[in-house]
């Protein structure tokens, strides 16, 4: 591959121009050539230099403002001697060469001072320890001090140097090492992946923010279970997410066993993978059983149970985010709704589909049902193909009346016609339980089809309730009208 092709964008010689003026030596280096010899695209290139990156940045600048008559935006980390500027499309990062050492108890490094050698030693792989120079004599020439090259063709994943120092000096670097393999169907270096199961425990010194950004990745690539398996396997998974590693096992009663839910899940969350991009959709699919190690129960007339899973996962959601600092927002509620709704379609569809059923599930959903939908369709895992055949075709009912009710009447944004406001002014009540059972009286009987939805025959019912219900009114300081 001649090298001097790809790097035909314009910031690569303006780069190797400004070095040469200060007598420098400049090369990419990480990411950014891994992806040239892997057919990928990016926008984000590192640049080494021997000396100050933030110079070399500041060079950069002053010529990039004579070929565009305007100064581009330069941002300096001067705490880190690190620099980035934009070029177009492209965002170039700035460092002087380094060499790193570590405290035991953190993996911040000390930072000195060191040459292009050093700096790839530091570096975590070696598909990752390639640099190209942009010097102008030197243009396009690669470094490859550790046989990266040999490694992406092998597709390898494997460290510089030792991988207990590697992986002790910084931890996160045995996650990167699984997101890497995940994202490009790599595999890890038997050594290597040895010396992250020796240095599992160490994984407990970094932040649950840096870990998320890496399962987040996880999560995001084409099969993320592949990433989740060798957490799994390397028992970082049992420190970082317990829950997840309590799915796992089968358990036998007088001859009859449950599914391993562990890796149902992870089936589920690739089926959703296939389907949509949609990364919190893919969260649900991880947690839509994470529940049932706390509900299981041996029935001696059905077999195990794990009645109400979704509700109770529902209610983990909250506490499982907060712990790992996952946010603490509408991405939260919605993984938790989806959980607590997973088990519903399958239910109105095994009930006959019926309208009051459907109106509910349409209701309750309410813009975030074709998610749901996808969830459960991708919930079929078992290797009985009467059983999918018979879910699918259920699913499928459910579908056609579910588009048949949404054409008349559009549900998913539905909302009662009456609120609790209403109903303390009219009925002359105050706050308490009441308006909740009256306010779910009136949905019951729109969704069942007894009452029109419309606010004024919501309203004439109420009335009717509170008749009905005069005793009970009256006693908690209430009036009929």
């Amino acid at each position: 591959m001649n090298l001097k092709d790809r790097l035909t964008h314009r910031a690569f010689r303006l780069v190797g121009d400004a070095a040469d003026s200060l007598g420098r030596e400049a090369y990419v280096v990480g990411g950014y050539v891994r992806d040239i010899f892997l057919d990928r695209r990016s926008k984000d290139v590192d640049f080494v230099t021997v000396g100050s990156g933030i110079e070399l940045a500041q060079k950069v600048a002053d010529n990039l403002a004579q070929v565009k008559h305007r100064k581009p935006h330069l941002a300096v980390y001067a705490n880190y001697g690190t620099a980035q500027l934009r070029d177009g499309d492209m965002e170039l990062e700035f460092v002087g060469a380094r060499k790193e050492s570590y405290h035991r108890e953190s993996r911040n490094p000390i930072v000195e001072d060191g040459t292009l050698k050093d700096d790839m030693e530091r570096r975590d792989f070696t598909i990752n320890a390639m640099a190209i120079c942009v010097n102008k004599d030197r243009f396009g020439e690669l470094i490859d001090p550790f046989d990266g090259i040999a490694d992406l063709e092998a597709r390898i994943i494997r460290t510089p140097l030792d991988p207990d120092i590697t992986f002790s000096d910084d931890p996160l670097r045995m996650m990167r090492a699984i997101r890497f393999a995940t994202q490009l169907n790599f595999r890890i270096h038997p050594e290597t992946f040895k010396a992250i199961a020796r240095n599992r425990k160490r994984i407990e010194i970094i932040t649950k923010e840096r870990i998320n950004d890496e399962l987040g990745k996880i999560m995001r690539s084409q099969r993320p279970s592949v990433g989740f398996k060798l957490l799994d396997m390397a028992g970082l998974l049992e420190i970082i997410f317990p829950e997840l590693v309590a799915l796992k096992g089968v358990e036998t009663h007088e001859g009859r066993g449950h599914k391993d839910n562990f890796f149902h899940t992870l089936q589920v969350l690739d089926n959703v993978a296939e389907k949509s991009d949609n990364e919190w959709l893919r969260w649900a699919a991880l947690l839509h059983d994470i529940a049932k190690p706390r509900v299981k129960r041996w029935d001696e007339h059905i077999g195990w149970t794990f009645h109400n899973h979704n509700f109770i996962g529902e209610k983990m959601i909250p506490r499982i985010f907060k712990r790992m600092k996952l946010p603490q927002n509408d991405k939260m509620k919605y993984v938790a709704k989806l959980v607590g709704l997973h088990m519903r379609p399958q239910s109105v569809a095994d009930a006959g589909v019926s309208d009051s059923g459907v109106r509910r599930l349409i209701t309750d959903s309410g813009m975030d049902l074709e998610d749901l939908m996808m969830l459960c369709e991708a919930d079929i895992t078992s290797k009985n193909p009467d059983k999918v055949r018979r879910q699918l075709d259920g699913f499928s009912r459910l579908r056609k009346r579910m588009e048949e009710i949404i054409a008349a009447d559009d549900y998913r944004t539905w909302k009662n016609p009456v609120n609790g406001n209403d109903i303390k002014e009219i009925l002359g009540l105050q706050d308490g339980p009441i308006l909740a059972v009256l306010k779910q009286e009136i949905k019951d009987a729109i969704l069942d089809g007894k009452v029109e939805n419309s606010r004024q025959a919501a309203l004439d019912y109420l009335l009717q309730l509170a008749r009905e219900r005069r005793g009970e009114i009256e006693a908690l300081g209430g009036r009929i009208p």
